[in-house]
């Protein structure tokens, strides 16, 4: 199994992609827990990416460093920013549950 090194284009692809997604085809915005759903998924094959690419570099497959490297760190950015989501989710939750009605 190789590795395939991360471009540009790739990474900008992607997030055409993500951001594509808030509204679908009927030009309706797409639900909220979709989005979510979907940017989970991403997360998770991010990191499975990552740990694959670890798992060749540790039995000793040829694979390149520098994209091992690649693939952990962008699993690491992309959990950082589902954290960052999360923490805004809350505090956004918790602003309405302080208003007064």
């Amino acid at each position: 199994m190789e590795l395939n090194a991360v471009t540009a284009q790739r990474l900008a692809q992607n997030l055409s992609a993500v951001s594509g997604q808030a509204i679908g085809a009927s030009g309706e915005a797409a639900p909220f827990a979709d989005l979510l759903q979907n940017a989970i998924q991403h997360l998770e094959g991010l990191q499975a990416n990552a740990d694959s690419a670890v798992a060749l570099l540790a039995s000793g497959q040829p694979v390149e460093l520098h994209e091992v490297m690649l693939a952990t760190e962008q699993a690491s950015l992309g959990f950082r920013l589902a954290l960052q989501v999360r923490t805004k989710i809350i505090e956004a939750y918790q602003e309405i549950m302080r208003t007064q009605v």
